[in-house]
């Protein structure tokens, strides 16, 4: 469900991506086809899991912290030779990004998303692939 919602904040808040969205069977089908995305800027949100925090059993009630990670990874193409201006366009969307996600929290959670990290992924052919990973700390609440 997170997936679905960061799509749905970055849609909103991100007019740069405004229709170039999409998720984990998006990018998927265009790797096996081993194609990027026509237009750019785009955006691929993808669940990168979850691990286990300190967990707390009491009185029937079962209790754990976990973290869940997402990443937005932005496919950027720069049509300059030199590619100055276009490295700026990709930091200030980077920068968009993340200001449209760190701290904001979903519906039903009970933290908000923090950056865990940025970096590029791959460079070829005038196209940039840069990875943001941002990490929710959320509970788990269980009753017998």
């Amino acid at each position: 469900m997170l997936v679905a919602e960061v799509i749905a904040r970055l849609a909103e808040r991100v007019p740069d991506l405004a229709g170039r969205i999409e998720g984990a069977a998006e990018l998927s089908a265009l790797m096996r086809e081993n194609r990027l995305p026509q237009v750019t800027p785009a955006a691929h949100v993808l669940p990168l899991g979850l691990r286990g925090l300190q967990a707390d059993a009491a009185a029937g009630l079962f209790r754990q912290a976990f973290d869940e990670t997402v990443a937005v990874v932005l496919t950027w193409r720069g049509y300059e030779p030199t590619g100055g201006r276009a490295l700026a366009g990709l930091e200030a969307l980077i920068d968009t990004v993340i200001a449209a996600l760190a701290g904001w929290a979903p519906a039903q959670a009970t933290g908000v998303l923090r950056l865990s990290r940025g970096q590029l992924v791959a460079i070829s052919a005038g196209t940039i692939v840069y990875q943001i990973d941002l990490t929710l700390t959320d509970h788990l609440r269980i009753t017998p």
